[in-house]
This record gives structure tokens, sequence and C-alpha cells, in this order.
């Protein structure tokens, strides 16, 4: 709009006043109502620690297609859509007689459950994988080895894994493998509260070589028992030689406590060194019950009176009627939802898992 106005001079000059024009500038971010989905699916590896997860999850397992070809390649497929979801494969790296599978084929099974989930459009793929496979692997112990557990958390995080939540690794370290963040949870917690609800009497918690001393020292803390330690060696893979005692045995309740039971050799040579220095009774105690080879063989020559484990793996058959299982389906299943609504995974534990 123009305007003239007298000047001091007496001419009149046009003067001009402009009127801005307001209107909304284009946003530069799109806000969504995003609601969250979970969705959890097994392989078949450890089917049934994955449907007690489902059921404290109240949420049901996700259809998936799993089987073995005739020329033993494993096939995978999602039966429903994964796009935008955080995606829980529970998948410990072991095998499965009852499905026939061995552990290079639940590692495998994994790699495309996780290859398949991200080509699908999942929002994250959260391997939960209780027992970590090749985890024994994890240095060189002779010239022109390979470090077995690193390939494998490189194989993971080339399938394409966002995180990973496993539990007691066989040592810490293995952490370091992963350029993922990985939730390392452990079950010292539901071990130290069984044998603490038995209420022995005079325990002695037993190291099974040096390696072992920071866990067992915890383990013993939690129940108010004594620590001894085992001097072993190991002159081949899986073989072990328990030389001495180092601590007071006689006359108590000796707890065997270690991160895994393979063969069981070496808890036989070591229940055989406790019980010869004068130790009455003798228990054992692990997360991981992988229990290959002779194992049951040997844990019967052995005379525990229990042998206590977790179901982070399927129990073989032909298993003793002294071995214990413990369910980590809760200590997971609240590990699972913490990651899911973004809180604090180490509040499960109080912040007490790290004790290597």
């Amino acid at each position: 709009m123009t305007t003239t106005e007298p000047s001091p001079t007496g001419r009149r000059l046009a003067g001009t006043m402009s009127v801005i024009q307001t209107r909304s500038a284009p946003p530069k971010d799109m806000q969504l109502d995003y609601d969250k989905r979970l969705m959890l699916v097994s392989g078949r590896a450890n089917p049934e620690l994955a449907a007690k997860i489902g059921s404290k999850l109240e949420v049901e397992l996700g259809g998936v297609i799993l089987k073995t070809f005739s020329n033993g390649e494993v096939y995978c497929r999602y039966k429903e859509s994964v796009r935008g979801a955080d995606v829980f494969i529970v998948q410990p790296i072991c095998g499965n007689p009852d499905y026939g599978l061995s552990a290079n084929d639940a590692l495998m099974e994994l790699l495309e459950l996780i290859d398949a989930a991200v080509g699908g459009s999942a929002h994250r793929v959260i391997a939960v994988t209780p027992w970590y496979g090749y985890s024994r692997q994890d240095k060189k112990s002779a010239p022109r080895e390979p470090i077995s557990a690193r390939l494998v958390a490189r194989m993971l995080e080339s399938a394409g894994i966002d995180r990973i939540l496993t539990m007691d690794l066989h040592s810490g370290q293995i952490q370091g493998f992963f350029q993922k963040p990985c939730d390392h949870m452990t079950a010292v917690f539901m071990l130290t509260q069984y044998f603490a609800d038995l209420d022995l009497e005079d325990l002695v918690v037993v190291s099974p070589d040096v390696g072992r001393v920071k866990l067992n020292k915890n383990f013993a803390s939690k129940i108010g028992a004594d620590l001894a330690i085992l001097n072993k060696e190991r002159p081949a893979q899986q073989v072990a030689e328990i030389g001495y005692v180092i601590g007071e045995v006689a006359g108590k309740t000796a707890v065997l406590v270690d991160d895994l039971i393979d063969t069981a050799g070496t808890l036989k040579a070591a229940a055989r060194a406790v019980r010869e220095a004068g130790a009455r009774r003798v228990y054992a105690a692990a997360t991981h019950g992988v229990f290959s080879g002779n194992a049951w063989e040997n844990l019967a020559a052995a005379g525990f009176e229990q042998i206590v484990v977790t179901d982070t793996l399927p129990l073989p058959p032909g298993a003793p009627s002294n071995v214990r299982v413990l369910s980590c389906a809760d200590l997971l299943t609240n590990s699972i939802r913490q990651i899911f609504t973004d809180g604090s995974v180490s509040d499960v534990f109080g912040g007490e898992n790290q004790l290597f």
C-alpha cells in the first residue's frame, strides 16, 4: 500500500508501507507416534527355554519355518512380517539331539535368522545366546590356531545383529570381540541362592583352577563359605589332571563351581582330589551343562550329592537323578524387557554382574 505525505519543503513524497505475509515454514523433521513392537522367535537349539521366556513376557513365539535339507543345509523363513519390530532370537550355539542339530547347525541357523530379520526390515535384531559356542577358543594356546570366539562374533555382526545377550562367558574379555553392545548376564545369583536355601553346614567353595578363583571367591562370599583352590593342568584338550588342593576341605561339604560342565573329566578328577583331602560331601555347580562325550559316566563315577546347572542348553538324554536344572528364563526375560524398553540391563543385578 502506497501513500504520499507533505515534506517540510511543501513537496509531496511517495512513501511505501510493507505488509509481511506470514506462513508456516516446512518442518525440518517428521514426528510420528511410533509404537514399539517386540517379536520373540526361537531356533531349534533350545525351544523350551524360548517358550518359558515367551510365557513370562506374555507374548507368543513368532512363527518361523526351520528345517534341514537332506544335504545338511539349514533353512529358515519368517511366517509373518518383522518390519519395524525389535526381533529377539533365542538360540544358544549348541546341538539339540531332538532335532538332529549340531552346534555348527545352530550357529548357521542363528546367522540365517538374523539375516532374514535384517532383510525383512526389522527395527533391531538382538541375538539371545545364553550359551556362546566356541567360547573356550578365545585365544591362541598354540601356534597357528584360530581365535574362534572372535570369529563367531564377527560372523554375528556381519549377519546384522544390533546387540547380543549372553550369559557367563568363559572369559569376560570375549565381550571385547564385539563392536556392537554385548549384555553379559550371570547365573551366579541363582546358584548361590539355591545353595543358601539348602542350608548346608561347613561349606567350602572349591575353584577347579586358578583361572576361576575370582568367580569362586564371589560365590563363596555370597553363601558365607571358605575358599579352596585346585592345582589343575591340561596335558591335552578336554583332559584334566588335578595335582593337589590348596586350602582346608577336610570334614567339610565342598562345592565345586565352574562356568560349564562338558565331558566332566575335570569334575571327576576334582571330586576325587577333594575326597582324598578329606571332604565329607561334594556338590557341583555350573551355569552351562554341555554334558558331551562320557559326561554321564564321569559324573556317575564322581559320586556327587548334586550337580546343579541352568537350562542355557537343553539337557541331553540319560541324565542321572542327581542333576538339578534351574531355569534362567526369569533372568533372560527381565533382561529382554529392559533392552526393549531402553532400560538399564545392569539394574537386573543391581550393577553386580561384572564377576570377572
